[in-house]
């Protein structure tokens, strides 16, 4: 909570690729132009200090991630409205 995870150029990147939504278990940075993007982020807090870059490339993709004691798992469908984040195993219809 020290330090910004994500900001803008990651909101306007992933609205480019076509992503529905970002949920962020920390904060963000950059709100107005997160808010100019037409894409979903849900974060904990803002915070205006930019995040650390790791070039180590320690990153993982594809492993289930706890948030909020709730383990989401590849494949499911988050969805997200100004009251919380609601996480299914298959596609609702709407």
């Amino acid at each position: 909570m020290r330090r910004a995870v994500t900001g803008g150029m990651l909101a306007r990147s992933a609205e480019i690729m076509g992503w529905a939504g970002i949920v962020i278990n920390g904060c963000v940075r950059d709100v107005d132009e997160i808010n100019e993007c037409e894409i979903g982020l849900r974060a904990l807090a803002t915070c205006p200090v930019r995040p650390i870059k790791n070039d180590s490339g320690s990153g993982q993709k594809h492993v289930p991630v706890s948030i909020g004691g709730v383990l989401i798992h590849e494949g499911e469908w988050l969805y997200a409205d100004g009251d919380g984040i609601l996480v299914s195993s298959s596609e609702l219809s709407i």
